[in-house]
């Protein structure tokens, strides 16, 4: 378990770095997304990135593998759906530059389906129940991924700038694999269910929320709606994060 740890911190390392990678525009690393895009999106992909790192890091650094199986739920289906969007691509948009993309989707769906399957076996070792505002929070959040997430995916306008019609389609398989995550949390109300993705939320957050901010000097006034509300998902997610996770005596981390 000792070894498995150690991994899962590297991973999270070096998750970490491509989210930095994305967030600073890197021209090595935003060269791995299937497209050019704008600096939004590239930090948009930076904060996801930096989600799933700081969950991985957390699940390393605690040895809580129980709380594995959010995580890769929230993986396979993103990555079932790109897969099937890439492929799309190459057989009916004639663009066979995607096939490596699609093989990699697949491969993931792989990769996070035993992984699922596996930690599924592993007891929570913290048994404290999800509290209740947490729980209802979760409940809203799921609602609000799937239906962003399907309009993304149909390119119907969510984010507070024009998307490249294709990342909108990806950017909608993200959300609806990150209700899942939530999803997972919600049937299973413990801790420990609920901690790495407060966790993932919070540094989501804080990757977006000055860029966000900065956003209103410049929004076009079409998107200006947009931009006001997802602020306030950013302001309301990471409420929750800092008082669950650092103030509230009974979940705080290391409590």
């Amino acid at each position: 378990m000792k070894t498995l740890r150690t991994l899962t911190i590297l991973g999270g390392l070096v998750i970490l770095a491509l989210a930095i990678g994305f967030i600073f525009q890197l021209r090595l690393v935003t060269s791995l997304w299937p497209w050019p895009d704008g600096r939004l999106s590239y930090l948009f992909i930076g904060s996801i990135l930096a989600a799933v790192s700081v969950a991985a890091l957390w699940i390393g650094w605690t040895g809580e593998f129980g709380a594995l199986p959010a995580g890769s739920l929230n993986v396979l289906v993103i990555a079932a759906t790109t897969a099937v969007y890439f492929f799309q691509l190459v057989l009916q948009g004639g663009r066979p530059e995607m096939i490596p993309f699609g093989v990699v989707a697949l491969v993931s769906v792989v990769a996070s389906g035993a992984a699922f399957l596996w930690s599924r076996r592993i007891p929570l070792n913290d048994s404290r129940p999800m509290p209740l505002l947490v729980r209802v929070s979760f409940g809203v959040f799921i609602v609000s991924l799937i239906m962003a997430g399907g309009a993304l995916a149909f390119r119907i306008p969510v984010f507070p700038w024009a998307l490249n019609p294709d990342s909108s389609v990806i950017f909608g398989c993200i959300f609806i694999g990150d209700a899942f995550y939530f999803l997972y949390g919600l049937l299973y109300p413990r801790w420990h269910n609920a901690a790495g993705q407060l966790l993932s939320f919070l540094a989501y957050d804080l990757v977006l929320i000055g860029p966000f901010l900065l956003l209103f000097e410049t929004v076009k006034p079409e998107y200006m709606l947009n931009l006001i509300v997802y602020v306030a998902v950013l302001v309301y997610s990471g409420g929750l994060a800092v008082y669950f996770l650092f103030v509230n005596s009974q979940t705080r981390l290391g409590s």
